[in-house]
């Protein structure tokens, strides 16, 4: 697999992702539908955003390896969340897990008016290999 990132511009550096990947020759696509803080038992999270952000971002990782896959060949991960404010009050959270993958991603945030139950934030990723 060979992967090409597109970046016109270098602002986007500090928000870490980039604008576009490019894939070729890949042996295969992972789509992962959205994670979050959601227990083993299937129990909803009722903490606060980071600590939620953590527990989607641990049951991301859990499914990709799952699967076969490397965490740092994630080329899209969108976000959903209830709250932008409340999400960028732990962004440092989420750069430091996509620096530590060297994780170099499309990415596309939203803002939601609910997310299920008491959830506040859900990753949805594909992974290529």
């Amino acid at each position: 697999m060979e992967k090409r990132t597109i970046n016109p511009w270098k602002w986007q550096n500090e928000r870490n992702y980039v604008q576009a990947v490019e894939v070729t020759k890949a042996e295969g696509t992972l789509y992962v539908s959205g994670q979050t803080a959601i227990d083993s038992d299937g129990i909803s999270s009722k903490e606060d955003m980071k600590s939620q952000l953590i527990q989607s971002i641990q049951n991301l990782e859990k499914v990709i390896k799952e699967a076969g896959y490397e965490i740092k060949n994630i080329v899209r991960l969108n976000i959903y969340t209830t709250s932008s404010e409340e999400f960028f009050t732990c962004f440092d959270a989420f750069q430091n897990w996509i620096t530590e993958h060297n994780i170099q991603q499309a990415s596309t945030l939203f803002e939601v008016k609910s997310l299920f139950e008491t959830l506040k934030i859900e990753l949805e990723a594909t992974v290529v290999k």
